[in-house]
């Protein structure tokens, strides 16, 4: 797979044609399988990637739409997914997407009404033939025609801490269950990593092809990556180092760049992934220079290139033990990581369990879990207070007293507290992801915010109590918007919020 991103401006300008032609000419090189085509990358405003890839269709190529939810509301991406499937796209990267770094007279206001496990499960509510009220019979259910979409997702196994980790293959497994037919991983330089998360798949039994991003390296974007230019992608000062060394010869270092690449190839068809997603804007000569080049490489050379491209960031954390090839892992667990989970380990950490979170779990076991005896309680008042305008407002207001300085409550009405380890999406997530962690953390931070991420803090939060696995094991989250200002007690109580679907 080849990605091919789209410009910003009309498709008859110097820019769109440039790649159109490209994309063309793509087309029509039999190596490349697929061409995946970019949603706004990078939160820039660009063309619809739609525009360039039907005229891909019409020769007969497989392409890909990556469909990101920073800039749609549900209606917006279910309408475009009804336009995609009409005009006779299939393939659906889905993506929650980088947060808007620019566009018209400023930034953007980001939307993310859905992430991309939302996106997914709506796919395939889609392709089961969607339920829909019928309009001239109410209470009668109806079923629009099923789509034929097939849906991927991204999974980036190059995180710095535990928690960070965990929860992108927690997040994977998720994925899948909801509907996910492939996954793609995030640009990255360390085999070790690639080679542990196939090896999650199999040990997880997790029936998904895996494609790994080769991202044809110069030494600009080394630096860029090295700062965290690009959300999720990390270069480590050793590799940036390396690179600006080769960026001194005569070539700029495009000969060892390009070997590079076809390195990564060989470490990739090695491994056993299905696939490789190529970017960094490559020319069709220097594709094919790559791909004769990893062809030159003999059966076992693979095995020597991953100890080779093994670009470690200090501190990091491995599930899996290293291999007899340091660029390798194996299937045993890290020793270290089984040793955290001994129950004497976990009793230890709960002691620094923080005041708010051992009280918003006191409170949701004892009154708003549904099998709780007070939940019955709960029910029976407000059932009662919400029979008065002026008792629905005073309990509203208390509501929010209690809630706003302990948990920056945003009053969204569809309380997710319980979800993540009582910290709110609303108010500590500038995605709002409330279907575990975006893969843009840098070294467990928000990609945006200088704060760590909260599905990281619920992890932590979560595993001396050795909840942490179950967090992302329950129906997809859609928060209701209706709900926004109004009482989450009682939308809890009464039954109107997501909680109800459990």
């Amino acid at each position: 797979m080849v990605e091919v991103e789209t410009s910003r401006g009309l498709a008859m300008e110097e820019a769109a044609r440039k790649e159109s032609d490209f994309a063309r000419r793509l087309s029509e090189f039999e190596e490349v399988d697929v061409v995946a085509l970019t949603d706004n990358p990078g939160g820039n405003p660009h063309i619809r990637p739609e525009v360039l890839g039907q005229d891909l269709l019409y020769r007969g190529r497989e392409v890909i739409i990556n469909v990101s939810c920073k800039d749609y509301n549900r209606n917006g991406v279910e309408s475009r997914l009804w336009a995609l499937g009409s005009t006779g796209f299939r393939n659906i990267l889905a993506l929650s997407g980088d947060y808007p770094i620019g566009g018209y007279a400023g930034q953007a206001q980001p939307v993310f009404d859905i992430d991309s496990a939302g996106l997914l499960k709506m796919i395939s509510d889609m392709n089961a033939g969607m339920p829909v009220k019928a309009w001239r019979s109410v209470g009668r259910e109806a079923r629009l025609a099923q789509t034929e979409l097939f849906p991927g997702c991204a999974v980036n196994p190059f995180k710095l801490v535990e928690g960070e980790l965990m929860t992108q293959y927690m997040k994977l497994e998720l994925k899948v269950e909801t509907g996910a037919k492939w996954a793609v991983t995030q640009i990255g330089y360390d085999s070790r990593k690639l080679d542990e998360l196939i090896r999650y798949v199999r040990l997880k039994n997790l029936d998904i092809p895996l494609i790994g991003s080769v991202f044809i390296l110069t030494a600009p974007a080394a630096g860029f990556f090295n700062r965290w230019g690009i959300p999720g992608v990390a270069v480590n000062n050793e590799l940036l180092a390396i690179a600006r060394k080769q960026a001194e010869a005569d070539d700029r270092g495009r000969a060892f760049f390009t070997e590079l690449a076809a390195k990564q190839i060989a470490v990739l068809r090695g491994l056993g992934y299905r696939g490789v997603y190529l970017s960094g804007r490559p020319r069709l000569a220097r594709l094919r220079k790559v791909l004769e080049i990893e062809r030159s490489f003999g059966e076992n050379d693979w095995k020597d290139f991953a100890a080779e491209l093994n670009f470690v960031q200090e501190g990091e954390f491995y599930y899996l033990q290293q291999g007899e090839n340091a660029g390798l892992s194996s299937d045993e667990i890290n020793p270290e990581y089984l040793a955290s989970i001994e129950p004497g380990a976990r009793r230890r950490k709960r002691l620094g369990l923080p005041l708010s979170f051992r009280a918003g779990k006191f409170i949701h076991d004892h009154l708003f879990d549904q099998n709780s005896r007070g939940f019955k309680i709960g029910k029976a008042m407000y059932t009662g207070i919400e029979k008065s305008g002026k008792l629905s407002s005073m309990a509203h207001t208390l509501e929010q007293l209690a809630k706003e300085p302990m948990y920056s409550c945003r009053d969204c009405g569809d309380c997710s507290l319980p979800d993540i380890a009582y910290l709110c999406p609303e108010s500590q997530c500038v995605k709002n992801q409330r279907n575990g962690p975006c893969g843009g953390t840098k070294a467990g931070y928000c990609e945006v915010l200088d704060k760590e991420c909260i599905w990281l803090r619920a992890y932590d939060r979560l595993k001396p109590l050795g909840q942490e696995r179950d967090m992302l094991k329950r129906p997809i989250v859609f928060k209701d918007a209706s709900l926004r200002g109004t009482s989450a007690w009682a939308n809890t109580f009464m039954g109107r919020d997501h909680h109800s679907d459990d």
